[in-house]
């Protein structure tokens, strides 16, 4: 790794979303169980995380043209990171569903606030050719807090079962590292904008008619793919069904994430090397055989082979994603554009769980798998074809 790619500031931003996800990812396993535990039903489960998401796919959009409108990235990042640390011990301060809501929506909207800013700090990091590198570093860092985070929940409650309101209190010490980390992040002088135009939440939706033609031509293929790319969740759900126990389930999840998190960094480089759309394709394809696989596989074995290929599909596709993006997008609107983005796939993730909900209560889980498979297939031609 060349310390002119890896610069202080990808570094460190790097270290922050790395602490950021080991407390998040905690808290991961256990948050279902604690909240049913104080009283809340499966449907207020799903409602609470439907809202908490809706806020951060919206808000994303928001924050993300508000940091170019004022030409600012470190206090929306600062803050953002703040605010998600923070709730980690509010959500067991009071039982309150009211409370709980918004200790929730409190994380949420820290991320949201983040996002496009940060994104676009690592993009003023990298040049075209060094991209792929940086988002892929960035995305191994903190990918490999969600293999750290599982593991020291799962230690702990070895320890001490049960004792979840401690280690809500536990994961906000991870966070307090992160907000550390941001004061030494150094954001590069830019002329400011002549005039600061007023930012109304929903402005971000003009950015797309607004943005480049090539933008409209890459976002929208992977906009329909995230809308049949439910949450991992149903991953874990089919490892269950199989009939293997809960050690093994986040075991399997835990060891998803440590693929990812070794091959994040290569897959960026490869794409720098060969081109981010050959790297990008070949992960939708790898998805494909994936949920095909997953349609039928009822043993151990084929979990974990289906788990390690969906591992390197991540590591081929997320940060890559944002890389190509900010290729192809002005400088003067990176934040926006990942704003963007990110927000209609957040709104995208939620129609793609509750679809997947439907068709598995309805049909079975083979037909959810079959269906992403082929829908995955479908986008890669689509981008082999169109994208240039």
């Amino acid at each position: 790794m060349k310390s002119s790619i890896l610069t202080r500031n990808v570094i460190v931003l790097s270290f922050v979303s790395f602490f950021t996800d080991v407390a998040s990812e905690m808290l991961y396993p256990v948050m279902p169980i604690y909240l049913t535990s104080i009283g809340f039903s499966v449907l207020l489960i799903g409602v609470l995380e439907g809202f908490a998401e809706a806020t951060a796919g919206l808000s994303k959009g928001y924050f993300g043209k508000l940091s170019d409108n004022q030409g600012k990235r470190l206090p929306f990042v600062q803050f953002g990171y703040a605010l998600s640390a923070i709730s980690k011990p509010l959500l067991v301060a009071f039982v309150l569903p009211l409370w709980v809501f918004f200790a929730r929506t409190l994380d949420r909207l820290g991320k949201g606030l983040r996002t496009g800013a940060r994104d676009a700090l690592l993009s003023d990091e990298a040049t075209p050719a060094t991209k792929g590198r940086v988002f892929g570093f960035h995305r191994s860092m903190d990918t490999l807090g969600a293999v750290v985070g599982p593991l020291l929940a799962m230690a702990y409650l070895a320890y001490r079962p049960e004792d979840y309101k401690m280690l809500f209190l536990i994961a906000f010490l991870p966070g307090i590292f992160a907000i550390g980390f941001t004061f030494f992040i150094k954001e590069k002088k830019k002329e400011k904008p002549q005039e600061i135009t007023k930012t109304k939440f929903l402005d971000f939706l003009k950015y797309w008619k607004q943005s480049p033609a090539d933008y409209r031509k890459l976002v929208l293929p992977l906009l329909v793919f995230t809308v049949f790319n439910s949450s991992d969740v149903f991953l874990l759900l089919k490892v269950k069904e199989a009939g293997l126990n809960d050690t093994y389930v986040i075991g399997l999840y835990v060891f998803f994430n440590l693929v990812y998190a070794i091959f994040a960094y290569p897959m960026g480089s490869l794409a720098d090397k060969w081109g981010m759309k050959r790297i990008f394709v070949f992960g939708l394809l790898v998805f494909a055989g994936v949920y095909l696989g997953m349609a039928y596989a009822n043993q151990l074995w084929m979990f974990i082979a289906l788990f390690l290929l969906y591992g390197l599909f991540s590591a081929s596709t997320e940060g890559i994603a944002k890389a190509w993006i900010t290729n192809i997008s002005n400088p003067k609107d990176t934040a926006t554009s990942i704003g963007t983005y990110t927000a209609f796939q957040s709104i995208g993730a939620l129609a793609a769980s509750s679809l997947a909900g439907l068709i598995w209560f309805g049909i079975g889980s083979e037909f959810v798998f079959l269906m992403s498979g082929i829908v995955a297939v479908l986008v890669a031609f689509h981008l082999m074809i169109r994208m240039k």
